[in-house]
């Protein structure tokens, strides 16, 4: 059988930091209350696409991944506060995405993929090019 969320809390003394791809409840134990985490491509890949679209990136390298991946890892309310939720709220995720797609452009930069240009020209592109949920109104025509 698989070792579920709180096998692990409970094996590791509450040490673990749990993220899963599917949805599972939170866990107490005494007094601690901890959250798990559900992780998927929803986090990583909507910013990183945007660093390398906005970048005008000529391909992914390892170290923009590991870029993403650090961005995210200090967006977490664990690191930022000492306590919480590992990963931030899925309701934050376009803020989260801008602050990924920040630092793989930079990344892109150092990494000699993508053409230097001030902090403040990065982040006009990365929202120039964020996607905003605006629909056109349609009406019916006949023919």
């Amino acid at each position: 059988a698989e070792a579920q969320p709180v096998d692990l809390l409970r094996w590791s003394s509450g040490k673990a930091l749990i993220a899963t791809g599917s949805p599972f409840a939170a866990v107490d134990m005494g007094t601690n209350h901890f959250e798990i985490a559900q992780c998927n491509n929803s986090y990583i890949f909507p910013g990183l696409g945007l660093g390398v679209i906005s970048a005008k990136a000529k391909r992914i390298t390892d170290a923009m991944m590991m870029a993403a991946s650090q961005a995210l890892a200090n967006a977490s309310p664990i690191v930022k506060d000492g306590q919480g939720a590992l990963l931030p709220s899925l309701q934050n995720i376009r803020e989260v995405s801008k602050i990924i797609a920040l630092a793989v452009f930079k990344q892109a930069v150092k990494d000699g993929v993508a053409m230097a240009v001030p902090e403040e020209l990065m982040l006009d592109r990365i929202d120039a090019n964020f996607w905003q949920p605006e629909y056109r109104d349609y009406r019916r025509t006949s023919y």
